[in-house]
């Protein structure tokens, strides 16, 4: 597993939960709220918290253990805001 984490992937997979987030909270916020859009917050916002913890944790520990490129540090920076963001958005 360790070989498949590399920068890339890791900044995909990071910006692909940034993207995800986003848009739940800009469909939020324009108040749209259409079935099909229900739909997909049901199926992946579950999967997605659980992601955006394991993607925060393994970034952290690769940002420690190899160089990472500045996009890749950007990309975890980001995922801990949106994180912090995303867990206060319960209280």
């Amino acid at each position: 597993m360790i070989k498949l984490l590399n920068n890339k992937t890791l900044t995909i997979a990071n910006i692909s939960i940034l993207v995800f987030f986003s848009l739940l909270y800009y469909f939020d916020y324009l108040k749209l709220d259409a079935v099909l859009i229900g739909v997909f917050r049901e199926i992946f916002t579950i999967p997605f918290l659980l992601a955006q913890i394991l993607f925060l944790v393994l970034g952290i520990i690769h940002i420690i253990k190899h160089k990472t490129f500045l996009l890749t540090f950007i990309s975890i920076l980001l995922l801990a805001i949106n994180t912090i963001y995303t867990f206060a958005s319960f209280f």
